[in-house]
């Protein structure tokens, strides 16, 4: 019986160029390991991986806080290039991984929706610093700051959408449920492509709105969300706010016994929570 190998992948800031990225490519497929670890690091990894899976490698990508708990479980304190693969094959071995799958038309999605993220931001805070200016002029250049870029992407964003038939078709169905606009939409395309293929607790826990236990004993603690995917949360809070008020199913769901809330703002977490919980959320 063959043994089954694993390889940890240290991705250094500062990529090597193709030549780097292909020789290594060589030098692991020469040593038939079954299955690759990857760190994200922040976009430095995504030609090492385009490059492996091209070659019909297994890829895992790996969340780097996860990773971090799990060295300091293993009892490694200490930090470098060869303790940080060594750790990332021994997390592949030992933790429940995915294979990394790459889609071109969903990548330059998430890319230019992170775009867009940056520039409302920078657009929100343009303008409440334009509240401070005395000149008429000035206050107008910078609430009109940035918004010809923002509308530029969003006209980028449909076009890769309409040009690319699942997206389209999955697009259509998610814009179809009330309280659902083309930001939301666009966004779960992009930096939620699992939407479809897990159930509704392993979605919610994949966004960060999933409550977990704090029980233990005759304790019984308040339920908290942690984690998860922040963007994606961040413009599903402002989508359920607007659901629960136009979606007569969502906006009995608070007032229901399973769905009673102390603090004000429990309502748009629990809505948006209620979400995934619609058949539509789950349709490939």
């Amino acid at each position: 019986m063959a043994q089954r190998s694993f390889c940890g992948i240290d991705v250094a800031q500062g990529p090597p160029g193709r030549d780097g990225v292909a020789g290594g490519v060589v030098l692991v497929g020469r040593q038939r390991r079954g299955r690759l670890g990857v760190e994200a690091s922040g976009g430095y990894e995504r030609g090492v991986v385009r490059a492996l899976l091209a070659a019909g490698m297994s890829v895992r990508q790996i969340n780097p806080f996860k990773l971090c708990q799990f060295a300091k479980a293993c009892g490694v304190l200490a930090k470098n290039d060869r303790l940080d693969a060594r750790m990332i094959a021994l997390f592949v071995a030992t933790m429940p991984t995915r294979s990394a799958q790459r889609y071109a038309a969903v990548e330059r999605l998430a890319e230019i929706v992170t775009a867009r993220r940056q520039l409302s931001d920078d657009k929100v805070a343009a303008e409440n610093a334009s509240r401070l200016f005395e000149d008429a002029a000035l206050r107008r250049l910078y609430r009109g700051r940035l918004a010809a870029d923002i509308a530029l992407l969003d006209k980028r964003l449909a076009e890769i959408v309409a040009g690319d038939a699942m997206l389209a078709r999955r697009y259509a169905l998610l814009v179809s449920m009330p309280g659902v606009g083309p930001v939301l939409a666009v966004t779960l395309l992009a930096l939620l492509p699992e939407l479809g293929q897990m159930n509704r607790r392993q979605v919610a826990a994949l966004v960060g709105v999933a409550p977990y236990d704090f029980d233990s004993g005759r304790l019984n603690g308040m339920r908290c969300i942690w984690g998860g995917r922040a963007p994606v949360r961040r413009v599903l809070y402002m989508a359920a706010l607007i659901a629960c008020r136009c979606n007569p199913e969502l906006r009995a769901f608070p007032r229901s016994p399973r769905g009673r809330w102390k603090e004000s703002q429990g309502r748009p977490r629990r809505c948006h929570a209620q979400d995934h919980h619609h058949p539509q959320c789950h349709a490939s």
